[in-house]
Order: structure tokens, then sequence, then C-alpha cells
């Protein structure tokens, strides 16, 4: 694996294990966190395919584009990776719009299934526990 899959693939742990973590203390962290999982997660698939994205809009893109509409991904598996990055968004910006702690539990769900999907991909290279 190259060594920038690996290192997306640890902080996708990293992230998704803080997210769990934060839910109930600090959702709108939380749900930062789990969108970086799924981010960092897609990040690692593309990465040992040798593609790379300097904007989160073009990651974006590129899970609906490649994964999700191919049929390599299911289509709803897109759809959270959008959910997840708009709630990022009011999470990080929202003002007095804040992240509840349900929408958190759910971003940690949606973050972990994502990286389940990344890791089922290519099991020989993203481990469980990596």
């Amino acid at each position: 694996m190259s060594a920038e899959a690996e290192d997306l693939w640890r902080r996708a742990r990293r992230a998704l294990l803080t997210a769990r973590q934060l839910v109930e203390e600090d959702p709108d962290a939380s749900a930062s966190r789990a969108y970086y999982a799924a981010y960092f997660a897609a990040s690692a698939l593309f990465a040992l395919r040798e593609r790379f994205f300097a904007k989160h809009s073009a990651l974006e893109a590129a899970v609906h584009r490649d994964l999700a509409r191919p049929g390599e991904w299911p289509t709803d598996l897109g759809a959270d990776f959008s959910w997840l990055a708009s709630l990022r968004y009011t999470g990080d910006y929202g003002g007095e719009q804040h992240v509840s702690s349900a929408e958190a539990a759910q971003a940690v769900a949606k973050a972990a299934r994502i990286r389940e999907t990344v890791r089922r991909a290519a099991p020989d290279r993203f481990p469980e526990d990596g």
C-alpha cells in the first residue's frame, strides 16, 4: 500500500474514534470528525488508485461519479457522504445553528458505514483495526 493511502486510512480510524467520543459532549465537533472519517477513508481508496484531490468538492464529486453512480458503492452511500459534508459545514460554520446529538450519532453511523465499505473494497490493504 502506498504510504499516503496507509496514512489516510489511519486518519480515518482516528477521526471516527474521536467522533464517537464527542457525540454528547460536542456534537458540532463530532459531526466534523465523522465527516473527516469518511473523507479520509474515501481519499485512501482513491489514493490506492493514484488519484488525489485538492478540494473537498472534487472528492465529493468523485465519490458520486466514480463510486456511487457506476455501482461500486450503493447510491445511498454517496448521499450519505454529501450529507456528512453538509452537516460538517453546519458544525464548523453554522453560526447560531448547531448539530444535535442525534444528528452527530447519525453522522458517526454513516461515517462508519463508509469506512467499512472502503475496507471491504480492499481488505488486504485496509485492516479492520488500522
